[in-house]
């Protein structure tokens, strides 16, 4: 069996068999990163010693029959929007490049409680500022696929390594699809929870109000992320925005399938502009679900494109939580955290009213669908991973923002606070991943994993592997 690309499920039935000890699994992985990091920019801190530490004492632990915890033993890695405690936290920004915390975010809190082993702090664009993973801390993180191209953003080193099997659990976040941009570029599943599902205290850096953000798990199969959303989800009043939702067990009803279920297909929400080839793969993905039972339709949801409802909040809880930087540290700053700073501080108060109201308008449309649909399915991009520094402006002949163009479908249900998942689905014929953009109403993280699961074991994927390896 190849260790790179085990499921947690297997990892932990070697370890409990004892045809692995925790130290030799811990081990393995260090071993691919130093093979395999310096081509892929992966990480931006290191954790060997302390992983290698708690390998050894989890380890006793089992020989005493006291090894406890839903993750003991699983390397994992943390996005470094997340604060560690000891832990070098820069949130991708050369201006925080030397922050070590002193406590550790309420994702990185859980995962410790359930014996996670972290290897290390994943890449990042500046404070998850961009659909790329790029910033002034060295070079770009790059898709194990074809190295040449990006790996997404911004939880682009969540994507990159679980595709190249660095680790087999990830944690993300998404503010504007930062888990499902990564996840279509590289072939992987994420899943971003619905608004408040998962508690952000810690995460983010000094957030403002958060209208638009979750973190979530990313991994290469369904089950084994929601076995981490199991772990990451529940109230914690430290942050006012959880959601005090009973936590529903997301593995209990995940084989179930999607026989009877109504489900939408929308080719381009109204609005986007879609690769050909893309579009395809999507299309017949779709009608995957057919043969599972369920009855797909085309749907038309009567929406325009809402980005600028979309960048108006988030450049303004950008500014509130970064602005004084452009006075003290302007020249530090990557050029899309300065232009997206420069953008917010021309705006009105009631510029951010209008958003707000557009945002609760399009709330109301999308959970008015949901009255009628189990799900929405999309292609979760535009285009596949394309070479770093070569942003599409054209797509299928259409005139696209270089920055935001290629991501129309993701952006929308940061809007709505509603949680989607893009899925694995298919390749391009240069060979570079496609996803499935799995959208359900909101609270409905179980439904999102159950069609999931059922798309996986029709198409499954995991058995792909990306040349680097």
């Amino acid at each position: 069996m190849d260790i790179a690309f085990t499921s947690v499920a297997d990892l932990k039935h070697m370890i409990d068999a004892k045809e692995l000890s925790i130290v030799e699994i811990v081990e393995y992985f260090f071993n691919r990163i130093d093979e395999l990091n310096p081509k892929l920019n992966v990480f931006l801190a290191l954790c060997r010693e302390e992983a290698m530490e708690q390998a050894a004492t989890q380890q006793e632990a089992l020989e005493k029959g006291v090894l406890q915890g839903k993750l003991s033993g699983i390397p994992i890695s943390i996005k470094d929007l997340e604060m560690t405690k000891g832990i070098v936290t820069t949130l991708g920004s050369v201006v925080f490049k030397d922050r070590v915390p002193t406590y550790d975010s309420v994702v990185v809190e859980r995962v410790k409680n359930e014996g996670a082993i972290i290897l290390g702090k994943t890449n990042t664009p500046e404070f998850g500022q961009s659909g790329t993973t790029e910033n002034k801390l060295g070079d770009a993180c790059r898709n194990p696929w074809d190295i040449s191209r990006t790996a997404g953003g911004s939880s682009g080193g969540a994507g990159s390594g679980l595709a190249a099997g660095l680790f087999p659990l990830a944690t993300g976040s998404d503010g504007g699809g930062s888990i499902r941009i990564p996840a279509s570029f590289n072939g992987v599943f994420g899943i971003k929870p619905s608004q408040g599902r998962v508690p952000r205290y810690g995460g983010y850096g000094v957030p403002a109000s958060n209208h638009l953000s979750q973190s979530g798990p990313m991994a290469r199969t369904v089950t084994d992320c929601a076995l981490l959303l199991q772990v990451m989800s529940g109230v914690d009043y430290r942050d006012p925005t959880s959601l005090r939702l009973h936590s529903d067990d997301f593995l209990s009803d995940i084989e179930k399938g999607v026989s009877g279920w109504k489900i939408g297909w929308s080719s381009d929400l109204g609005y986007a502009a879609v690769d050909s080839e893309v579009l395809k793969v999507c299309e017949e993905s779709a009608k995957v679900f057919e043969l599972l039972g369920a009855n797909v339709d085309e749907v038309d949801l009567g929406i325009e494109d809402p980005f600028h409802t979309f960048f108006d909040i988030f450049a303004t809880g950008t500014y509130a939580s970064y602005g004084d930087l452009l006075d003290q540290h302007g020249d530090d700053l990557t050029h899309y955290v300065r232009s997206t700073l420069e953008y917010a501080s021309t705006l009105r108060a009631s510029d951010f009213s209008r958003a707000l109201l557009e945002q609760d308008r399009l709330k109301r449309r999308m959970e008015t669908f949901f009255d009628d649909y189990d799900l929405l399915l999309t292609p979760t991009m535009a285009v596949t991973a394309f070479h770093i520094d070569d942003r599409p402006s054209t797509i299928s002949g259409k005139e696209v923002h270089e920055f935001w163009g290629y991501l129309p479908f993701t952006y929308p249900i940061n809007i709505t606070g509603q949680t989607a998942a893009s899925v694995p689905c298919g390749f391009s014929q240069s060979g570079m991943p496609i996803g499935l953009h799995i959208v359900g109403p909101f609270g409905s993280e179980s439904k999102v994993l159950r069609a999931s699961r059922a798309f996986e074991q029709a198409a499954p994927w995991d058995n792909n592997r990306p040349p680097i390896t």
